[in-house]
Parts: structure tokens; sequence; C-alpha cells
């Protein structure tokens, strides 16, 4: 009996499967602009169930779809991604991640869980990662935030537990690789030798930047372009060239190549101080890893160069067998962590199982 792990995003929805020995058998993403309704979560969900081997299977959940606009606000937002899921997944057969109170059934959830339901998902991958690894700092840039946790002899040292606090303690910075809006990102930024202001538009975002760089994986970019059309060089070229005023020319990739690294470099910068907030001398020992997890991580691997910190990738904690949509463990972190922590529940609790 495998266990599945969920990871319900207000962009995507994120799956993995381990089963009883531990090893990772299955990881799913789809694209899930839950802002628009939940018949996208719905959708999203029956497409990785689809995609599914034939089986038996325990389910886990983790969130922060409540976040969307959709709902009057968080308690509403967890409160109907349960009862959308429960209709999806039956009721008895599904537990929810619910921080320090650990993993619930649905029946044992009342008012006093919503907030240690929501936006949870962060502390679901650095208990994963404490539990492995006793001592790091972990990284997890994903498509539109970073969440940076202190680890320390296997335990996850938050400052925040909600999305304000967390704001508060640079434990949460909002920027990721592909929803983020560039104007989020920079308000300057050159232009060959030239310092040019950024216009307030959202003409592009960061997954043109990481396109004109080669760094976005074609997995991971299942958001749509700021003006609705493709994906191309060309194209995001094109929408960078707006953000300062000017028409793009094919012969003129390299500039905006150069102009997109100038934009990263900002972006890693301000993950870079945030991290620098978190973990101090005092802190974190210099032998101690960055465990990087996300679509971002590249920029973690980075990062830990420049902090001569040694690298540590969250996949490598996992034990995973060849998946074929092309994702890692480590793009999937709390997902893959819901799932594991399944093992540890007796199945007592799962009367009801999922057949796919």
């Amino acid at each position: 009996m495998a266990s599945l792990g969920w990871d319900i995003g207000g962009a995507h929805v994120k799956a993995a499967v381990v089963n009883q020995a531990g090893e990772i058998t299955g990881i799913y993403q789809q694209p899930c602009p839950l802002w628009k309704g939940l018949e996208h979560l719905r959708q999203a969900v029956n497409a990785i169930m689809q995609a599914l081997p034939q089986g038996q299977y325990r389910h886990a959940i983790t969130m922060t779809g409540e976040l969307v606009d959709l709902f009057a606000g968080r308690e509403d937002g967890v409160r109907q991604i349960i009862n959308t899921m429960g209709q999806l997944l039956s009721n008895d057969g599904l537990l929810i991640f619910a921080g320090q109170y650990g993993l619930l059934g649905i029946s044992q959830i009342d008012a006093k869980h919503y907030q240690a339901i929501a936006s949870l998902n962060w502390l679901a991958s650095a208990q994963f990662a404490a539990q492995k690894t006793g001592n790091g700092l972990f990284v997890d840039i994903g498509s539109t935030t970073t969440d940076i946790l202190l680890c320390s002899e296997g335990k996850v040292l938050a400052k925040g537990y909600t999305d304000y606090q967390r704001l508060i303690s640079r434990e949460l910075v909002y920027t990721g690789i592909v929803r983020t809006a560039v104007m989020a990102v920079a308000q300057t930024a050159l232009d060959g030798d030239q310092d040019i202001g950024i216009m307030a538009e959202y003409f592009a975002t960061m997954a043109d930047v990481y396109r004109l760089t080669g760094e976005l994986d074609e997995a991971h970019d299942q958001t749509e372009t700021a003006d609705g059309a493709g994906k191309t060089l060309h194209a995001s070229a094109r929408r960078l060239a707006r953000m300062i005023g000017c028409d793009f020319y094919p012969d003129a990739v390299p500039r905006w190549q150069q102009f997109a690294e100038n934009i990263r470099f900002q972006q890693l910068q301000k993950i870079k101080t945030a991290c620098g907030h978190v973990a101090t001398p005092e802190n974190f020992p210099k032998n101690s890893p960055l465990i990087g997890a996300g679509v971002g991580r590249f920029l973690i691997k980075e990062l830990a160069q420049q902090l001569d910190h040694p690298y540590l990738d969250f996949s490598d904690l996992c034990v995973c067998s060849v998946t074929p949509t092309g994702m890692s463990p480590a793009d999937c972190a709390p997902a893959v962590s819901v799932a594991h922590f399944l093992l540890d529940v007796p199945s007592i609790f799962h009367r009801h199982l999922h057949k796919s």
C-alpha cells in the first residue's frame, strides 16, 4: 500500500508516491490556477489520479492554496480545499498536515486547527530535511516564494509560523523563478552601462529572465506568460524589453540576456540577504550545509559557493526510482515529505482506500 502526498498550491498541484519501503515511485505536477475557481483544483487532482498506476493509496495533504483571492480568507480557503479534496479522495482515507498537531483525519479537524494547516507546507519539507541531516539551512526556492529555515539537532528552529510572522522574520521571501513579476524583483537594472528604471507594469515575469539565462527547465514552466504569448527565447526577450520601454529585434538577443543576468543577480542578492538574516555565524557553523529544494535550487547551489558552505540537494535525502514526469523529489519537497510522514501512521486510520 503506497503513500500519496499532496501539496495544494495556488498555481500548481504536486503529488508524490512513496512505497512501503520508503522509495519514491512517482512524482507529478499539474498547473492549477486556483484563483479562477475550485474546478481547476478538481481538474488537476483528477489528472494526477488518472496518471497513477493501479493500486491502493493512503493520502496526506499540505497546502498554500488557501491564500488565493477566490476565498474570503485563510480559514475559508482551508475549509473549502479540505472539503473538495475529501470529495475527490474519500474523507476517511485522507489526513491533513497540521504542523504541531501532526497528521489529522478530517473528522478530527475543527476551527482551532485552521491556522496550523494554512500555508504550512514549508514546515513539512524542513522537518523532513532536519530529520535526515540534523543541521543545516533549508532553502526552498519555488515558482513563487522562497522559504528559509534553520535546522539544528534534527529540529526546525522556526521563528514564525504564519505568513505574516515569517515575512517579518525573513524566513519567507515572496520571490520565485517563474511566476514572480520582474517589477517585484528590481526597480532598476543595468542595460549595458546604463542604470535604468524598470516600469511598474506586469509586462514580464522571472520565467522570462530564466529562459534567457538558460536555467528554466521546461517541466517547471507551467504558468501562462504575462502577455499570453509564447515561451520562446525571442518572446521572453520581447517582454523584458517592454520593461524599459524598448522594442525587441532578433539580432539584440545578447543585450537582453545581459539584462536578464542583472535582474537574476538582484534576485539572488535578495535571497542571500534573507539567508544572512536567518542564519548568522553564531547559529550556522561553516561546516553546515545549505539544503536546496524547489525548482530554483540552482540558485541555492550558487549561494552555497558564495557563502563557503557545503551544498546538499533535497533529492539526495530520498531514495527515488525513475520518474517518468521528469520531476525530482526536490521539485516537490512538501508532497514528498508528507508522503514519507504517512509511513509512520498506522493503516487503521485509513479504512477507506482509493483505487486508481
